[in-house]
Formats: structure tokens, C-alpha cells, sequence
């Protein structure tokens, strides 16, 4: 089974910026496998964010972060990247990264961002 590790969260002020990073396993071909982002609202249902596809690697946003975030990849690192600026109090939510584009998600320990002043 593949193993995602994401890192980055933490405490930002409205308009800040933060940048997670999702490592894969060795052995995992990550090259070959859709990635998203998906996140966790507290005390609300998980909300889709982001996915890059392999090959060309055309990106996708939720409306609610177009503009604002950008996904990335490294293939050669096995890491998946989520750039948050502007960020808003809305995006306080522990994210998670995951492999492939739609559910069912199967979720690791994600990271905590936090916007507030």
C-alpha cells in the first residue's frame, strides 16, 4: 500500500500563504497516478480541492480556491505540492493528499492549516 506523508500546515494570518507537501513511498509509481488534494472543514463534509493528471499534467480547481492555490508535482521527487495563497478563514481545514481524481478518497493523517488572526 502506498504511504502519504503531507506536511506543511500550520497558523496563518488572512492573506498569508502556505505550501503543503505530499511525499509518496519508494516504490510507488507515482508518475503513473492522478493526484489530488481534498480537505476537511471542521464541522463540515470532506470538499474536493485540487487534481493534477499525469501525462500533460492539466490541473483542476474547485471554484472556492481558483486563483489562489496552484498543484504541482515533482515526479522525479515523488511529491505532490498544494501553493495556498490568499488564503482565507474559509480554508482553516485539515488537508489531505490522495491518489486518483474522484471518491472514494483513502485519506492518511493529513495536515492542519489554520487561517485566523
Amino acid at each position: 500500500e502506498v504511504q502519504l506523508v503531507e506536511s506543511g500546515g500550520g497558523l496563518v494570518q488572512p492573506g498569508g500563504s502556505l505550501r503543503l507537501s505530499c511525499a509518496a513511498s519508494a516504490g510507488f509509481t507515482f508518475s503513473s497516478n492522478d493526484m489530488s488534494w481534498v480537505r476537511l472543514p471542521p464541522g463540515k463534509g470532506l470538499e474536493w480541492v485540487s487534481t493534477i493528471y499525469t501525462g500533460g499534467g492539466s490541473t483542476y480547481y474547485a471554484d472556492s480556491v481558483k486563483g489562489r492555490f496552484t498543484i504541482s508535482r515533482d515526479n522525479a521527487k515523488n511529491t505532490l505540492y498544494l501553493q495556498m495563497n490568499s488564503l482565507k478563514t474559509e480554508d482553516t481545514a485539515v488537508y489531505y493528499c490522495a491518489t486518483g481524481s474522484g471518491p472514494p478518497w483513502h485519506l492518511r493523517q493529513g495536515t492542519q492549516v489554520t487561517v485566523s488572526s
